[in-house]
């Protein structure tokens, strides 16, 4: 039986922590920074949870998860 895939593309947009949750990256920091306040900015630079059925799918196209 061959080897599972890594699905590359989750693989770059999540990260597994270390109890097994999913971590991953929210959109809005990319470009147009000067436009949002400094409040906003900060808020963006925490990461968000991925929680509920999405962990499944994810560990599925995951293999070393």
């Amino acid at each position: 039986m061959p080897k599972m895939k890594t699905n590359k593309s989750i693989a770059k947009r999540v990260k597994i922590t270390g109890t097994g949750k999913v971590k991953r990256y929210g959109m809005g920091k990319k470009h147009l920074m000067s436009v949002k306040t400094s409040n906003k900015l900060r808020k963006l630079r925490r990461h968000s949870m991925i929680s509920g059925a999405d962990i499944k799918k994810i560990k599925i196209a995951l293999p070393y998860a």
